[in-house]
């Protein structure tokens, strides 16, 4: 098999295993969802978890979709056009993951982890929580 044809063929499974995953992720987070939903009838309690799982999915299958464009773009015959459009659907992509890993995590990149609940252990002799900067 020529190389060509191999890379073409592992940037095609990469980016079926990137629409696989995104579409297995959605289902899997969906019906935990709908399961719990039954269980508890508490659907305010659970929307964010499930948004979690379904950022999650997508997260991952659009790694995996960029991971398959470069190789397609950058191994077989990058042409000038060529890399300018993988740039476009790296940077598009890159935002969409950048956006959705703000949205799970609740905060940017670049600040600080959230410190987990106050569970009163932490506290000075008169009873006040320690100031948190």
């Amino acid at each position: 098999m020529p190389t060509r044809e191999f890379v073409e063929r592992v940037g095609a499974l990469l980016d079926l295993a990137g629409v696989l995953v995104i579409a297995v992720g959605v289902t899997v987070a969906s019906a935990v969802f709908l399961y719990r939903c039954w269980r508890t009838r508490r659907v305010v309690d659970l929307y964010r978890p499930y948004r979690q799982g379904v950022g999650r999915a997508i997260l991952l299958g659009l790694e995996l979709l960029v991971g398959g464009d470069i190789i397609r773009t950058v191994a077989v015959a990058p042409s000038f056009r060529s890399v300018g459009v993988l740039a476009l659907i790296v940077l598009v992509r890159t935002f969409l993951s950048f956006s959705l890993e703000v949205e799970l995590q609740g905060r940017w990149p670049w600040q600080p982890r959230r410190a987990p609940a106050d569970t009163g252990a932490a506290r000075r002799p008169d009873g006040s929580a320690p100031r948190r900067l």
